[in-house]
């Protein structure tokens, strides 16, 4: 099982994203602040889940929370400001949006702006070691899936509901033959040989 705390402190906040290395869609953060006595042999780093126990998770998750908040930092902003720093923006938003307020936050990475007052540590692969960073990229997983999900129905060509808007193949072959859509990122490397797409 992942450990429970990193800092002993009882509003110990875990926050990941996810999305960052896609070619459409925002980058989607969570934040959560879990129970001093919550347990649960299930909970993983997104990645490691299928879709149905990250769904049947992210109920447990939502209920069972101190609190949590899931937020969006989309594709004009991203370009705008880059990826990394898009990342933080929506982590940043999340932790706003707590409450009670953490007394330290736990990133999954190595990258992270100071909140605040606030004091924190990053954890390379932490959604992996610990509880509040797993149950945030479970939240950030299927919050932003299900986006992705969603403005398939716009454009199914690209095949958005199965590969989420990462760089699959199949992903890049229907940019080279639809070119690009307004939830494209225009700054990122669309196609390998970044042809000419018509914006």
């Amino acid at each position: 099982m992942l450990a429970k705390s990193f800092s002993k402190l009882q509003l110990e906040c875990g926050t990941d994203e996810a999305g960052r290395g896609c070619l459409a869609g925002p980058v989607t953060a969570a934040a959560v602040i879990l129970p001093p006595r919550f347990r649960n042999k299930l909970i993983n780093d997104s990645k490691q889940l299928n879709s149905i126990s990250r769904n049947e998770l992210r109920g447990i998750i939502k209920k069972k929370a101190v609190c949590y908040s899931v937020q969006h930092i989309y594709m004009e902003e991203i370009d705008e400001i880059n990826i990394l720093n898009a990342s933080i923006l929506a982590m940043h938003k999340c932790i706003d949006n707590l409450n009670p307020v953490p007394e330290f936050i736990i990133v999954d990475g190595n990258r992270f702006k100071t909140y605040g007052e606030v004091p924190h540590e990053c954890i390379i692969k932490g959604d992996g070691k610990f509880l509040s960073i797993a149950a945030a990229s479970i939240l950030a997983k299927t919050y932003r899936d299900e986006f992705m999900i969603k403005i398939h129905e716009e454009y199914p060509m690209y095949n958005w509901k199965q590969n989420k808007g990462y760089p699959t193949v199949e992903h890049r072959e229907a940019i080279k033959k639809y070119g690009i859509t307004k939830y494209h990122r225009k700054s990122f490397k669309l196609l390998p040989e970044q042809l000419e797409i018509s914006l």
